[in-house]
């Protein structure tokens, strides 16, 4: 068992997060995701937000919905999620960390416990990974009408939802209606760390699947690391 953001990735869930269709940005829980904003904070003042590309000195370029399924392990080819972007900050003012109520998944429980604990987990997915906001972890209960019913989450596109709304993010920073870059950071420094070959750290050439596990920290090492 992984524990992430307090809550522990347990295998008695997994089954329901690949009918979910996260099963896949789950095991990124293994791996310990820090921010290069060195590298991240020049790609974002290249952005235009009118043609939804960055400006580099030589071409232009921008993350397709192909890199999120790539990246995250995210299925881009379904159902649209809808209602949930519109007035998304509206939400998240009013919103509470609803699985702060779990701890460890106890042995002995009964499917019922399991699934409100699934959705817990995935609660915690859809926040921090999916639409982080600068509030920090927070979500509003407006998400349980897709948990609800964990098998037709599987019918949703979350990859486009997840793109939706880092192209948000990186078009409020870029018409200054926000300092802080926020959202899936881990899609967009994965994204860059994979197409400019220059940029890949050190024993990044590992075969992993999603790609973003190639640029992370592995949780067991992280804390074996030097910080100054």
């Amino acid at each position: 068992m992984r524990r992430h953001h307090g809550i522990l990735l347990d295998d008695r869930i997994m089954l329901y997060l690949r009918m979910a269709g996260l099963a896949y940005l789950a095991r990124l829980n293994d791996h310990w995701f820090r921010l290069d904003e060195p590298l991240v904070s020049p790609f974002v003042e290249r952005w235009y937000p009118e043609t939804y590309t960055f400006h580099l000195p030589f071409s232009e370029c921008m993350i397709a919905l192909q890199d999120v399924a790539y990246h995250l392990g995210l299925p881009i080819d379904r159902q649209y999620v809808s209602r949930c972007l519109t007035d998304f900050e509206w939400y998240i003012d009013g919103g509470c960390l609803a699985w702060e109520t779990f701890s460890d998944l106890p042995e002995g429980i009964d499917k019922e416990t399991l699934m409100r604990y699934t959705r817990a987990y995935i609660m915690m997915l859809l926040s921090t990974q999916f639409f982080g906001v600068k509030f920090g972890a927070r979500m509003h209960i407006r998400w349980l009408l897709y948990v609800a019913r964990l098998e037709k989450m599987g019918r949703y596109s979350w990859g486009s939802a997840t793109l939706s709304w880092l192209y948000r993010c990186l078009r409020r920073v870029a018409n200054k209606h926000m300092v802080k870059l926020v959202g899936p950071l881990q899609l967009l420094q994965s994204w860059i760390s994979w197409r400019f070959q220059g940029f890949r750290p050190d024993g990044s050439d590992a075969s992993h699947w999603p790609l973003a596990m190639r640029y992370a920290i592995d949780y067991h090492l992280f804390f074996l690391l030097p910080f100054f």
